[in-house]
C-alpha cells in the first residue's frame, strides 16, 4: 500500500501543480512508483486519455513526470466552467451536467465515496500518492463540503506540506493566516511550510524564515528560485498574462509573427507551447480589447462556451478584425476545436448543451455548419490522423475533447485531417468535419495537440514562409534535435524542474513526512 504526502497552497497559483509534478519526477528518479491524484480539479485545459476520458491537464502533466500514463482515477472530478457561476462536472471523465454552483455545492458529499475508490486503486498500485489541494484551505465557506483540501487529508490520512507564493507578497501573513483559519486538527495535519518562486538575496530572508518558524512552530524546508528557463504546462489561463521568457531573439528579428486571440474561456492553451519554442516564431496572447497587429497567422484557440466567447469576438471588435485579415489573404487563420467552431458559417445549440444563446453566425470563413446536440456523446479520444494539405500530407496524433459536431455545407471545403483511430480503435472517418477542414487559407480542426507534431509543426511553418518569401528554416538554424525541428524535449524539463527543486528543499524531510507521518490507516 502507499504512502501519501498532500500539497497544499494558502491560495491559487501558488505553484502546487508544479511541485507536485517535481515530486513524482524526483520520487520516480529515486526508485518509488509515483503517482500524482487531485480528488477535484477546476480547469479548463484537459486531456483526454488512452481509454477516452477526460481529465485535467495538470494531473497529465504530473503523471508524465512521473512516467506513468494518465488515467482517470488521478482526477475523478473536473470542472470545466461555462460562466461566472456554473460549470460542466466532470465525474470519472465523464460529463454528468452543467452545474450551478449552489448546485454542485449540494452534489459533493455524494462524491467523497467515488473519489475514496479512485485514490484506492491508485493506493494498491504505487508507493507514493502525491495528492494536490486546490485553492486555499482557509476558504472557511467551502469546509462544510470540502472535497479537495482538508477533509481528502484527513480522508486518506496525509500529511501536508503548505506551499506560499512569495512573488505575490505578504507570503508570511498568508502562511499564518492560513494556519490560524485551519481547525486544531487541520494545523496538525500541515507538517511543514514551502516557499515558493523567490528572487533575491537568500540570506536577507533569512531572518523573516526564523520569525516564520517561531511563529507557526512549524519548519520551513525550503525555498524554491523563480525560475523561467523550464518548460512546464500552465494549468490556469492567468498564466497567460505572465511572460514565459524563453526568448532566443528578439521578435523584431523571428520571421513569423503568430497572434492567438485570448478567450474569456480558452480552453487547452497549451495547444501552442511547441510554436513558442520554434526559433523563427514570435507567438503573443491579444485579448482585452488590444487590437491584433499584422500577424502571419492568427490563431483561435479552443473554448468552453464557444457561442459565448464567439459574442465576445463580436462585441469586442476581433471578429471583424479577423474576417478582414484572412479575406485580404495576408494571413493563416487557424481554429482549434471551439475556433474551428467559430470560423463556420453558423452554430446551433437548440437544447443548450453548451450555451443559453441557442444559435448564432459564425464568422463565415469556412463554408459548415455545427450543430451541438445533446444526445450526442462528448467527444474524448486519443486520436491519430492523416493530414491531407497542401503543403503536408503525412500521419498526426492528438486528442479531442468536444462537444458539437461540424458539417460541411458545399463542395469547394475538403478535410484536412481524416481521423482513422479514436482510443485505440480504428474508425471510418465519414467527410463531416470530424478531423478538420482546409479552405484556401483558412485551417480548422478538433485535434488538440496538433503542433505537438514536429514533422507537421514545421511544415506548416515553412508554408507560411513561404507565402512570405523566405525559404524553409534549415536544421543548422535550429537547436533543433531532429531534422527540421525543436519542439521540447519534455523529459528533460521534468528533470531540470526535479533538479530546481531538489537542490533547494531538504528532501530528507519531504521523505520523513512521507514515511513517518500517517497512521498507517492506508497500510
Amino acid at each position: 500500500m502507499a504512502k501519501r504526502i498532500m500539497v497544499q497552497g494558502t491560495g491559487s497559483g501558488v505553484g502546487k501543480s508544479v511541485i507536485v509534478a517535481a515530486l513524482c519526477r524526483i520520487l520516480t528518479q529515486d526508485g518509488y512508483k509515483a503517482t500524482p491524484f487531485k480528488s477535484q480539479n477546476m480547469s479548463l485545459n484537459s486531456y483526454a486519455t488512452a481509454d477516452g476520458l477526460e481529465i485535467g491537464r495538470a494531473q497529465a502533466f504530473q503523471a508524465f513526470a512521473a512516467r506513468k500514463e494518465p488515467t482517470v482515477e488521478m482526477n475523478p472530478i473536473l470542472l470545466k466552467p461555462t460562466s461566472d457561476t456554473g460549470a460542466q462536472v466532470i465525474v470519472r471523465g465523464r460529463p454528468i451536467g452543467n452545474m450551478t454552483a449552489k448546485e454542485y455545492h449540494d452534489y459533493k458529499p455524494r462524491a467523497l465515496n467515488l473519489i475514496e475508490d479512485c485514490f484506492e486503486k491508485l493506493n494498491r498500485e504505487n508507493d507514493v500518492v502525491v495528492i494536490e489541494g486546490a485553492g486555499s484551505p482557509a476558504e472557511v465557506n467551502l469546509r462544510e463540503n470540502d472535497v479537495v483540501n482538508m477533509s481528502i487529508a484527513k480522508l486518506l490520512d496525509a500529511p501536508v506540506v503548505l506551499v506560499g507564493d512569495i512573488d505575490k507578497g505578504g507570503v508570511f501573513a498568508w502562511v499564518v493566516g492560513t494556519l490560524e483559519l485551519l481547525e486544531e486538527e487541520e494545523r496538525e495535519l500541515v507538517k511543514a511550510i514551502l516557499i515558493n518562486k523567490f528572487r533575491g538575496d537568500i540570506d536577507i530572508l533569512k531572518p523573516g524564515l526564523e520569525f516564520l518558524e517561531k511563529r507557526i512552530n512549524k519548519p520551513v524546508i525550503g525555498v524554491i528560485p523563480y525560475f523561467q528557463d523550464i518548460w512546464i504546462q500552465e494549468e490556469d489561463s492567468v498564466s497567460l498574462s505572465v511572460a514565459k521568457g524563453k526568448t532566443t531573439v528578439t521578435s523584431e528579428e523571428k520571421a513569423i509573427t503568430i497572434e492567438v486571440v485570448q478567450l474569456p474561456h480558452i480552453a487547452n492553451f497549451t495547444d501552442f507551447d511547441a510554436l513558442e519554442v520554434e526559433d523563427d516564431v514570435s507567438l503573443r496572447y491579444v485579448g482585452g480589447g488590444e487590437k491584433l497587429s499584422e500577424p502571419d497567422v492568427i490563431i483561435i484557440p479552443g473554448s468552453k462556451n464557444t457561442i459565448g466567447d464567439l459574442s465576445y469576438l463580436e462585441n469586442s471588435g476581433y471578429a471583424s478584425q479577423i474576417v478582414d485579415k484572412a479575406m485580404s489573404g495576408k494571413c493563416e487563420v487557424f481554429g482549434i476545436c471551439g475556433g474551428y467552431q467559430m470560423l463556420c458559417s453558423s452554430i446551433t445549440d437548440p437544447e443548450g448543451v453548451e450555451s443559453k444563446l441557442g444559435a448564432t453566425e459564425g464568422l463565415g470563413l469556412l463554408p459548415a455548419t455545427t450543430v451541438f446536440e445533446s444526445h450526442a456523446r462528448k467527444m474524448t479520444n486519443q486520436v491519430r490522423a492523416m493530414a491531407d494539405l497542401p503543403f503536408y500530407s503525412g500521419e498526426i496524433a492528438g486528442y479531442e475533447i468536444h462537444m458539437g459536431r461540424t458539417y460541411f455545407s458545399e463542395g469547394k471545403i475538403k478535410n484536412a485531417f481524416r481521423i482513422f483511430e479514436r482510443s485505440g480503435e480504428k474508425v471510418i472517418d465519414d467527410g463531416d468535419g470530424g478531423g478538420g477542414a482546409v479552405y484556401g487559407n483558412v485551417i480548422g480542426t478538433y485535434i488538440h495537440g496538433i503542433f505537438d507534431n514536429d514533422a507537421f509543426r514545421r511544415a506548416f511553418l515553412d508554408h507560411v514562409r513561404a507565402i512570405k518569401g523566405l525559404l524553409p528554416l534549415r536544421a543548422d538554424e535550429t537547436k533543433s534535435k531532429d531534422k527540421n525541428t525543436r519542439g521540447i524535449d519534455w523529459d528533460a524539463e521534468y528533470n531540470k524542474l526535479a533538479d530546481v527543486v531538489r537542490n533547494n528543499v531538504d528532501m530528507d524531510k519531504i521523505y520523513d513526512i512521507i514515511f513517518f507521518s500517517s497512521s498507517e490507516r492506508y497500510g
